[in-house]
């Protein structure tokens, strides 16, 4: 019988892997909900930079090396790191970053040009996108479950916006406005699209090491874009400016938000990219939104943000959409397992009934 569609790892490598599975989505529970509110810190006490806030989402992927190199050395494994890397796998790896550092700098743009409300309204229409663009890269298959899903996260997420609406930037201008509002689009599109994208790449890649070496490799690529605009822009000068004479919790404070926002970045696009790997694009996109029910609750609990009706509905909305699809998970899972306990009862009884089957002979 073929396995679940949704949650089944792609090789068999990773077949019950279910402590990597939990451990991926503990790193993107734990990276989505602090790179948010670490986010949040920089900005209330006047951090504004929009190169700054790109640098920091990709800046940490030397994390990922020790976790991929030392296990050789230890003589944990005889696998050598980066050996399968194939000329094309590479290129696409390189190609893949580049277009994840576009999306965060679109991402970063967003932020600072939009009001809370309008990109969070915005930033919800990747989850459908993701499942547009999931049946025609990856087929996935259509069900009341994720369909269900999908459909009370998006819904969850406009009344998240719609409760965030007095949320609004000081000087925004209507110039600021259009282009905080495409590069909102551009940035939920490219994100949508990447998903997919790499769930085909990884259907060719057969373990979970070989997975982060990737992910080392991409998120290489989108830091020197990332740096390149820095270096362009002087905003590595402007960032020990900001530190010394804006941010007003000072010096050392600053260094130490960034420093935590690349680790925490670092983690939730780990965890997004494990997930992926393990299950589905589809999968990940939603467990990311999911999360985004979790970050108002962090907003409310860290900064004393209001809770009034609609957020308390947008996250009952939101829990109901995630638990659903879990549930639909399980229930097919179970389905599954009852069916191939079937086929072996089944086959016990043939060999019961036909010894020469059971001993491997035939008798014409």
């Amino acid at each position: 019988m073929p396995p679940s569609a949704d949650m089944t790892p792609h090789t068999p490598k990773n077949k019950g892997s279910l402590p990597l599975l939990v451990m991926n989505y503990l790193l993107l529970f734990v990276g989505s909900v602090s790179a948010t509110l670490l986010s949040k810190y920089y900005f209330i006490h006047k951090g504004s930079s929009i190169w700054v806030a790109t640098w920091v989402q990709c800046a940490g992927f030397p994390l990922l090396l020790p976790p991929i190199i030392l296990p050789y050395f230890l003589n944990l494994t005889t696998r050598r790191p980066f050996t399968q890397f194939t000329s094309k796998i590479f290129s696409i790896s390189i190609f893949v970053g580049l277009m994840l550092g576009l999306n965060n700098l679109l991402f970063s743009v967003g932020n600072s040009n939009l009001p809370v409300s309008t990109s969070s309204l915005l930033l919800s229409s990747q989850l459908v996108f993701n499942l547009l663009l999931s049946v025609l890269i990856v087929k996935q298959k259509v069900t009341f479950s994720n369909l269900n899903c999908v459909i009370l996260l998006t819904v969850s997420s406009i009344l998240l916006a719609l409760g965030s609406s007095h949320d609004k930037p000081p000087g925004l201008t209507r110039g600021k406005y259009f282009v905080g509002f495409f590069s909102t689009i551009g940035a939920g599109l490219l994100f949508a699209l990447y998903l997919p994208i790499m769930e085909k790449v990884y259907r060719k890649v057969d373990c979970y090491s070989m997975m982060m070496e990737m992910q080392a490799v991409m998120e290489a690529a989108a830091t020197a874009l990332s740096t390149a605009l820095m270096v362009w822009n002087g905003a590595f000068g402007g960032m020990v400016r900001e530190g010394r004479e804006v941010f007003d919790k000072g010096e050392i404070v600053y260094w130490v938000t960034v420093a935590f926002n690349v680790v925490t970045w670092q983690l939730c696009f780990m965890g997004t990219a494990g997930m992926v790997f393990l299950t589905t694009s589809l999968t990940g996109g939603i467990c990311m939104t999911a999360l985004m029910g979790m970050n108002v609750l962090g907003g409310v609990v860290v900064y004393g943000d209001k809770f009034g009706g609609v957020k308390v509905v947008s996250t009952v909305l939101c829990v109901w959409g995630f638990c659903s699809y879990v549930y639909g998970i399980y229930m097919k899972s179970k389905k599954i397992r009852e069916d191939d306990d079937d086929e072996d009862r089944t086959e016990m009884i043939e060999m019961d009934r036909n010894p020469s089957v059971r001993n491997g002979e035939i008798h014409v």
